[in-house]
């Protein structure tokens, strides 16, 4: 099943890096390098996942999710919060997975394949 996603990661050689492994895979992938830009990206697009950094340059990526949780064209896409520290009280309320830096990914292929 290919899937449309955003990627939001101020490492842009990262996000650049991931989109590509996405792309391999045949989903389809946009990165945004600033909070700003990853919603300017979710309006009027419907994404079904957002790999969210949560330290962003602009605003906080709990912000951001938030905000792509709320907007009316951004349809319902799964939230991932991909940071170099572990999941905490922050991230549980506004995301549905969380993934540590480096992004293992296994782990995202499972959460990519539970994406309906």
């Amino acid at each position: 099943m290919s899937l449309n996603v955003l990627i939001v990661d101020d490492n842009e050689a990262a996000a650049d890096l991931l989109q590509e492994l996405l792309q391999l895979q045949d989903h389809s992938a946009r990165c945004a390098y600033t909070g700003q830009q990853a919603l300017d990206a979710a309006d009027g697009v419907d994404f079904d996942i957002a790999l969210v950094d949560l330290t962003l340059p602009d605003m906080p990526g709990t912000a951001v999710a938030q905000r792509l949780r709320t907007a009316p064209h951004s349809g319902r896409p799964m939230l991932v919060a991909v940071s170099g520290y572990a999941a905490n009280e922050t991230t549980r309320g506004v995301f549905d997975h969380h993934l540590q830096k480096p992004i293992d990914f296994e782990a995202l292929d499972r959460i990519l394949a539970s994406v309906h």
